[in-house]
């Protein structure tokens, strides 16, 4: 790649000057963040539970499998009587924001934190988090090697893994077995895009919205869906010399189409539907089709919180000029290299990602519980068997075809299938969705939300150019 940055198996940046760029653009999150950290805990905001000032610290997002980990942990310091924990839940923006910036700064208030595949290569190249591995390797039955090939390998630096998966997740298309059978309608296994939006304009009626479509602002909520779109319609953010390419046809056909699939056909106020959103209305029979997390059949398979759970088929990620496009997510456990109780860290770490973790979930919670998507003994569970029918074998197959080293049909010079793995891409990706979050709103038209968009990409793109 002529002029590209050097760049290691997975995808992280070597260069003393890309641990530059963290610390810089983090400087002032950082100060932000810490003080509002401060602030929220004295405030009582969020969720805190106190195990004492010795206790290991675990900073958590507010999700329901996470919330599960919680109220199983007694059982965890009944194994370990000198260990005592103490968690800071927080929604996924502001555990984000928070977790970041105690990292970036070793400000040492976290022995435990929840990260992502968008941060961990990442940080442990510039030395913020600990290597696993040999934690890994001397805890007897721990088995990493049972972790789905490609987490494991989107968790790891240089050949170790810096944080361990809790639950992982690709993206596949749900749908209504009853209404597409009702509308003679037959999914294939491997859809393209056009045929799903055909399918949505025969499904959409009065009462039923034919797809769900997110279309919130964030680089987690609307990017995650159209950056898969825009892979499979052959576009990418930029080439591989940093020049922006969000106003190449490529991606104004990608985006076009999604907006004009959701506007025609989509659920009502799209510009503020998200996961949770699509979720509650797939869930109670209100949209036909729905193009999300695989992670979503916990909700849509539940017989408590579903009233379609036993009639969702499901089938791969659509096509166009490229296949293969689930993208590729893990919520992840790591040891922030500030803390002070590294040893305590990683036996909850080991508990709460293990094999006997997800059994006792199984056992005491119910199948439908499982952290889902992170060992591939999951799927052997009698238990999980028992519910998973439709969906293990399609979750699987989308696992374990994403590439985040490969997202596109032409090369670039970044990793990440449903966003960039560059620090800018939090405030640069949350930019781009309000353009395309306005455009499906109707507010401003697909070409402005792009002509916008490119300027941002632009900026972005020139400060790496001037780092090769």
């Amino acid at each position: 790649m002529t002029g590209s940055p050097k760049r290691d198996a997975y995808g992280a940046d070597p260069s003393p000057g890309h641990r530059r760029r963290w610390r810089r653009l983090l400087a002032p999150l950082a100060l932000a963040s810490t003080v509002a950290l401060t602030a929220t805990a004295c405030a009582g905001a969020g969720s805190f539970t106190d195990g004492g000032s010795e206790a290991v610290t675990i900073a958590l997002v507010s999700n329901s499998q996470m919330t599960d980990a919680i109220s199983l942990s007694p059982q965890f310091e009944k194994e370990n009587p000198g260990i005592k924990l103490k968690f800071v839940t927080l929604s996924e923006n502001e555990a984000r924001a928070k977790i970041t910036a105690s990292v970036a700064t070793g400000g040492g208030e976290f022995d435990v934190v929840m990260i992502s595949n968008y941060e961990t290569a990442t940080w442990a190249e510039n030395g913020w988090l600990v290597n696993l591995t040999p934690y890994m390797v001397s805890s007897p039955g721990y088995d990493q090697d049972d972790f789905i090939p490609t987490l494991r390998e989107a968790l790891s630096y240089e050949g170790n893994m810096y944080s361990a998966p809790f639950y992982g997740e690709s993206s596949f298309l749900m749908y209504n077995k009853q209404m597409l059978a009702d509308a003679g309608i037959t999914m294939p296994a491997e859809p393209t895009w056009p045929e799903v939006q055909e399918a949505a304009k025969k499904l959409n009626t009065d009462g039923v919205s034919g797809i769900c479509l997110r279309g919130k602002p964030g680089w987690g909520e609307t990017l995650a869906p159209l950056d898969t779109v825009i892979n499979a319609f052959g576009g990418r953010w930029f080439d591989e010399d940093w020049n922006a390419q969000l106003d190449s046809p490529q991606v104004k056909e990608a985006v076009q189409f999604y907006v004009d699939t959701v506007r025609q056909y989509g659920e009502p106020g799209a510009a503020s539907t998200g996961f949770q959103e699509c979720a509650n209305l797939m869930s109670q029979g209100q949209v036909a089709m729905w193009y999300d997390a695989t992670s979503a059949v916990s909700v849509l398979e539940s017989p408590e919180d579903s009233n379609i759970a036993g009639n969702v088929g499901y089938s791969m990620a659509p096509s166009m000029a490229k296949g293969d496009n689930g993208w590729l997510y893990a919520w992840s456990l790591g040891i922030p290299e500030s803390s002070k109780k590294k040893d305590d860290a990683w036996k909850f770490i080991e508990w709460m990602t293990s094999k006997d973790y997800i059994k006792t979930v199984a056992e005491q919670l119910g199948a439908a519980s499982v952290p889902p998507g992170s060992r591939l003994s999951t799927y052997d569970l009698p238990q999980y068997k028992e519910i998973s029918g439709a969906f293990a074998e399609p979750t699987l197959n989308a696992m374990q075809s994403a590439d985040q080293t490969k997202p596109t049909v032409d090369p670039v010079p970044y990793t990440g299938i449903q966003f960039l793995a560059i620090p800018e891409f939090q405030d640069f990706g949350t930019r781009v969705s309000q353009q395309i979050s306005a455009a499906i709103a109707g507010q401003i038209t697909v070409d402005e939300a792009l002509e916008q968009s490119q300027k941002y990409a632009e900026v972005v793109g020139e400060s790496y150019k001037k780092e090769q």
